[in-house]
Formats: C-alpha cells, structure tokens, sequence
C-alpha cells in the first residue's frame, strides 16, 4: 500500500486514484461487431457466442423451471434460508423508497401533480466470470419487483456444463425474477437491447459485469435506459486510530479481493495506526485469503492510505474521493454523519463492515463507483419508475393566463403555440 500525507495527496487525488479504466478502441469494437451480430443473426450468434466464449453448446437459451428446481433442490436448506432472509431485508427497505402518484390544488379549477408508473419490461444482468454473486441477483430485482415491474428478465453466463450456478438460480427463485436465459457478455446486453427469436428486448439494463458488459451497456445507452457504469469496487474507512487493526485490514481486504483493480483506502489521522493496518493487511493475505493473488495486486497496485492531521482534513479526503462504500470507525459516528457529502453507502461503528451491506443489511449494494458518488445514488427503487407530469385547467382557469400564455410564445417566435390557446377563446 502507498502513503500519503494530506498534503501529499489533496491536490493530486485525480492523479493518485486513477485506475486505467479506459475499454480501449479493441474492446469497443470487439463490442460493436458483437451487437451488429446479435441484431442481424438473433438466437444464432447468441449459441454461436455462448460456444466461444462460455466453452459449451447450448440447444436452448431459456432456464427451464425444471432447472430452476433442481438448483433450489442443490443449495440445500440452511443456504435458502439465508437467501430468503437477506430478501426479505431488502425487501423491506426498499419499501421504504416506494413513491406513488400525487396530485393538488393551486386553484379550484386547476389540478397539477405526478403519476409514477413502473417500467414495464426489465433486463438484470449477473456476473458469471471470477465468482458467482446470489447478493447481486437480490439487489437488483428486489427493487425493480418492489417498484411493480411486471417482466423482469434475468440473463447470466453458463458454465462450461451450460448450467447456471444454484446459488444464483436459488436467489432468482426466491426473489420472483419472471424469466432466466443461458447468455453472458456483451451478447446478453445486445439482446436484451433489440431482442432476438427468444429473449424480448427490454426497456432498461441493470446490473455490474465486465469491461466488455459495461461498453455495451454505454453502446445500447438510448435504445434502452441503464443503471450505471460501475467500476471496480471500492472501500474507505475513516479512523483516528482507535479502531481495531486487525478488524480495519479484515475490512479493507473484503474489498480487495473482489478484483485487481479494487481500491482499498484507509484515511486516519493515526500515523502509527496507518502502520499497523498495513502491516496486518499483509498478514492476513497470506495467513487468510483463498483469492491472495488478487487482494494482493489491488492492495499493492490501488491500496492507500492517507495520513489526516486533524479529522476536518480527513473528512476533506474522504468526501474529494466519494468513495462507494465509506466506513466510519470513530467513537460515537453517528454524531459525524452530517461531514459525508459523497459516498454511495455509509457504515457507521466498528460492528458495522461492509459485507454487512452486501448481503443482509437491506439498503443496497449496487453503487456508485470511481468518485460518482459526487453526483448519483444507490440503485433503489426509483431506478425503476417513471414520472408524468399531470396538467388539468378548467375553460375559466386557461382564459385567465391564455393572453400571458400567447405573449410568452410570441416571445419565442412560435405563432402556433400563441394561436393554439388564443383560438380556444376567439368570439
């Protein structure tokens, strides 16, 4: 891990925490050639893909209920009911976001308001690359079903066997996901976008994948409405050195190990602490970690930590990074929450880490990465809706504003819109 002082770093942060993100001009048209491919061949380029990529020959697309069954069957009882109480966690939050139509009265004869309508047709993608995430599959259609999506369309990769992981099926069981296909990749995002024989195109793409997922999501972007853009994953914990070190790295590596590009951060005005957690992190890769070789290259490639004099200037770091997890092990944190201004999911207290968030909490997990946090949210149930505006004036209420309605379109040059009110009152 590299360290810097506040001094060091505030200025340079752009600099210090840039990860070589850029898909590159291969991959875009590796991509494109593949969305031209699946909009002209269908279900064809999705086998001939599926074999290329995936290693298996499929002779049908959809998961089969039968399939479905035999992997909830698979995961076995104590499994299901962990998935099932997570959902339920989840469920229950995002109930809590559910916005519905409203309507009021500036006036008698006037009626202005809002009328929230869910997306009628949805496609949740769910990585099956380095690991298989059930977490994902739950806090990606949990809101979309809690908002009222009535098709929500689920496509993973298969493995080499063109099974899909139980673990994954399980928690698209128990979550109510409508339909499941056999296609991973930037094929998956291109039909969910414009269809083929088998999968009916969408209305909107969710979900994190690869750097080939994530330049078809931006190429289909306009045909269809996305999420995000996620990145690779990301923790900052923010300490005065009176957290645990040994708890401080077990929670940096829970990051770490998610991919070589993961960014672990630590912030603390605790110089010596800093040591310390550096010096635990190490050890716990290699006494602990089953996925070493990956903590390792994102905490030697992407791990920092950055040495605060005082926790203005901590909180200063920390809120200039916008990190998408941000954990706060101080005394008494609920009392600084008021200082984050940027960050996708907040942890206050030191029984609070971060996979508490992934899994089982019930706010979501599905983030913003990369310092978007400056500008956007948690995936929620609002990802799914959509808002019409409500108009509703009687003959009295239009003919006492239809001469200010008629100036302010002669101001734009538009006659038309002027004459469109004005007829409604000509003798």
């Amino acid at each position: 891990m590299k360290t810097y002082s506040y001094q060091e770093s505030i200025n340079q942060l752009d600099t210090l925490l840039k990860r070589d993100e850029d898909s590159g001009a291969a991959v875009r048209d590796s991509v494109l050639e593949i969305i031209a491919r699946v909009r002209k061949d269908g279900d064809a380029a999705l086998f001939d893909y599926t074999e290329k990529f995936d290693g298996c020959r499929l002779s049908d697309l959809r998961v089969s209920s039968a399939e479905i069954e035999e992997a909830f069957a698979a995961v076995g009882p104590e499994m299901t009911a962990v998935i099932e109480e997570a959902a339920e966690n989840i469920r229950a939050f995002h109930k809590k976001q559910a916005e519905s139509t409203w309507m009021y009265n500036p006036a008698p004869d006037i009626t202005l308001g809002q009328h929230i309508t869910p997306i009628e047709r949805v496609g949740l993608y769910v990585p099956g690359g380095k690991a298989a995430y059930p977490s994902t599959v739950l806090m990606d259609s949990i809101p979309a079903l809690v908002a009222g999506v009535n098709s929500l369309v689920m496509v993973t990769p298969p493995g080499k066997d063109g099974k899909i992981n139980p673990n994954i099926l399980a928690a698209a069981k128990i979550a109510g996901v409508h339909e499941i296909y056999k296609v991973g990749g930037a094929q998956a995002i291109a039909a969910l976008a414009y269809g083929t024989e088998t999968i009916a195109p969408v209305y909107k793409i969710v979900g994190p994948g690869n750097i080939f997922v994530a330049t078809a999501k931006k190429e289909v972007f306009g045909k269809v409405a996305i999420d995000m853009i996620a990145g690779p994953s990301e923790v900052l914990i923010l300490t005065d050195g009176s957290a645990d070190p040994a708890c401080t790295a077990a929670d940096l590596l829970s990051q770490a190990e998610h991919d070589e590009m993961a960014m672990p951060i630590l912030v603390t005005t605790d110089a010596a602490f800093g040591e310390a957690v550096v010096s635990e992190i190490y050890r716990q890769i290699e006494a602990d970690l089953s996925r070493k070789a990956i903590a390792r290259k994102s905490v030697d490639n992407y791990g920092f930590v950055f040495t605060a004099d005082n926790l203005d200037e901590a909180f200063e770091l920390a809120n200039a990074i916008a990190p998408e997890h941000m954990e706060i092990l101080l005394p008494e944190p609920m009392q600084y929450l008021d200082r984050v201004k940027n960050a996708g999911a907040i942890f206050l207290g030191e029984y609070t880490p971060e996979p508490l968030g992934d899994y089982f909490a019930g706010p979501n997990h599905t983030l913003p990465t990369s310092g978007t946090a400056k500008f956007s949210s948690p995936l929620g149930t609002y990802d799914f809706i959509k808002k019409s505006s409500i108009i509703s004036y009687s003959k009295d209420a239009l003919e006492a504003v239809h001469a200010k309605i008629a100036t302010f379109a002669r101001s734009e040059g538009l006659d038309a819109h002027a004459r469109s009110v004005e007829r409604r009152f000509e003798k």
